[in-house]
C-alpha cells in the first residue's frame, strides 16, 4: 500500500496536494500561511509535499532526510526542464 501512494504522489503531485488541502491539515501545519503552499503547487508540487512530511513527522533536515528533499526538487526541476528542452528542439 505505501509503494501504491508514492506511485500516486509521484504521478499526480497536484491532485495529491489538493486533496491534501481540502481533506486535512497536513500544509497548514508546516506551512502557516498560503502563500507559499500555493507557490508550490504551481512551481515545485513535489517539493512542497516532501518538504510538509519532513516537518510533519518531525524529521531533522540533515542526512539522508535532506536527500529525499534534494531528489524531490531535482524531480520537479529537471520536469520544468524537459520540456523546456522539447519545445527548444521543435
Amino acid at each position: 500500500m505505501p509503494c501504491l501512494l508514492l506511485i500516486l504522489v509521484l504521478a499526480f503531485p497536484r491532485v495529491v496536494m489538493v486533496a491534501m488541502f481540502l481533506f486535512s491539515t497536513y500544509l497548514e501545519r508546516a506551512y502557516h500561511g498560503l502563500l507559499i503552499p500555493a507557490l508550490g503547487f504551481v512551481f515545485l508540487p513535489l517539493t512542497t509535499i516532501v518538504y510538509a512530511w519532513l516537518l510533519n513527522s518531525h524529521r531533522p533536515m540533515v542526512g539522508v532526510n535532506a536527500l529525499f528533499l534534494v531528489i524531490a526538487v531535482v524531480i520537479d526541476v529537471g520536469g520544468l526542464g524537459g520540456g523546456a528542452r522539447r519545445r527548444w528542439n521543435d
